[in-house]
Order: C-alpha cells, then sequence, then structure tokens
C-alpha cells in the first residue's frame, strides 16, 4: 500500500496537540524515542486506540493527509499488519481534521468520530 492510497490518522492528547500548535509542528513522544511518529489507517485506529489508550482522557484523532506530510512515512509490519509510520516531525499544514475521540459509555471505543 502506498501512503497516498488512503488517509492516515494518529492519536494524541488535546495537551499535545495545542503544544503543537504553538511549536508549529506536531513531536510525538516516540519520534525522539523510537525515531518515528506511530500513525494507522482507519480501519486499524479503533483495535489501537482500545490496545494502547483505553485509559488516556482528551485524546483527539488527527486525520492526515499523506502527501501533504513532508517527513518520510514508511509502511511497516507491526503485529501482522502495515502501519504508517512518520519518520520526522509532522507538518500542520498536513493535518486535514482534529476530532475528538471518546469511547462509549463502558470506556471501549467503538466508533470513529465524524
Amino acid at each position: 500500500m502506498s501512503s497516498s492510497e488512503t488517509a492516515i490518522l494518529h492519536l494524541c492528547t488535546r495537551a499535545d496537540w495545542e503544544v503543537a500548535q504553538k511549536a508549529g509542528e506536531y513531536r510525538a513522544a516516540s519520534l525522539d524515542g523510537e525515531g518515528f511518529i506511530h500513525c494507522s489507517r482507519p480501519d486499524q485506529i479503533l483495535k489501537v486506540v482500545n490496545t494502547f489508550y483505553q485509559q488516556i482522557p482528551n485524546l483527539v484523532l488527527l486525520w492526515l493527509e499523506p502527501e501533504k506530510i513532508a517527513a518520510e512515512i514508511r509502511w511497516e509490519v507491526a503485529d501482522g499488519d502495515e502501519f504508517p509510520h512518520i519518520y520526522g516531525p509532522l507538518n500542520l499544514d498536513a493535518v486535514a481534521c482534529v476530532c475528538d475521540f471518546l469511547p462509549d459509555a463502558d470506556g471501549v471505543y467503538r466508533t470513529l468520530p465524524e
């Protein structure tokens, strides 16, 4: 799959997104620790959020336009699937939409925000 075939998504907290807006670019903690920003395809994000982010409040979902991302995007295998990884800071003009991402009353995420 090439990066231009579909939107890619990134989860972060509202606070991290506000820091990015002030800084002029988004830098996930994983960029310094692992060398890239973790992203997902839309069909992967519910599994990701329910596995890794369920206890984290104030999440936002960044809908990214791959063709506008300045840093290199590599599709890499993890957990038996291919995920997009951004190897550099995310330029803010590549973010098409920022949506609050809320779980259902039982704490499980079942639908993507519209």
